[in-house]
């Protein structure tokens, strides 16, 4: 089978009523993103960035896989499928899909505050005072701005060797997730869905679609079958 690597980004979960935050107004659900998305947030108001994932947590039981999701679910029949997923959110797994790598951590999950080794199932909300097993405070297993994001490796590693490269719902302006189109072959398709998608960035190689995520694996979909 040839490789079909997917990268995702916040535009696909949107359409299941995910809302997204946006670099340029540095606002995410009205929350300045560096007070409850960065280190420096969290040492100044634990309260407040607990709170904030809680209700994101909250969200996402609430909210159901849309056909993207499927879609990409059902190519594994045809490719085999790896998603590197910038989303935070189970909804690549709840529709389906078996080979996900989450960049930037996950929701549904939580680690201790002064070792992110120690990773645990987290379906409800996390409280202060809820401590791992080190005797320190639970926070949510989510890569902050100003982290290091610890499967950057793994994730080139996926680049180069995908046959198919395809980006989805995203506008790569997050490093280092952006830079993961230029490890790719020379010979890989590179195919991006976005509806503002200017090219830019892309090169003249891209096959760029200006469509939503859903609209745009639905016209794919037989393009890729063809290909397989």
């Amino acid at each position: 089978m040839k490789k079909l690597t997917i990268l995702s980004g916040a535009g696909i979960s949107a359409e299941s009523g995910i809302k997204t935050f946006r670099d340029g107004d540095g606002l995410w659900e009205n929350h300045n993103v560096t007070d409850v998305a960065s280190p420096e947030g969290w040492r100044k108001d634990r309260e407040l960035v607990l709170e904030f994932y809680n209700q994101r947590r909250r969200q996402i039981h609430e909210v159901e896989p849309n056909d993207a999701h499927k879609i990409i679910a059902d190519l594994e029949k045809y490719f085999e499928v790896e998603i590197i997923t910038q989303n935070i959110d189970d909804l690549h797994e709840r529709a389906g899909s078996t080979n996900i790598l989450h960049i930037h951590g996950e929701l549904l999950k939580s680690c201790s505050c002064n070792n992110k080794g120690l990773i645990y199932e987290q379906k409800e909300d996390i409280k202060i005072g809820d401590k791992a097993e080190d005797g320190a405070q639970l926070r949510p297993f989510i890569v902050w701005f100003g982290e290091d994001v610890p499967l950057m490796k793994e994730a080139t590693e996926k680049a180069k060797q995908a046959d198919i490269f395809l980006v989805i719902g995203t506008f790569l302006q997050v490093y280092p997730a952006a830079g993961l189109i230029h490890e790719i072959k020379d010979d890989c398709l590179l195919i991006v869905i976005n509806p503002n998608e200017t090219g830019f960035g892309y090169g003249q190689r891209a096959v760029v679609m200006k469509e939503t995520a859903t609209r745009g694996m639905k016209l794919l979909f037989d393009k890729l079958i063809n290909l397989a």
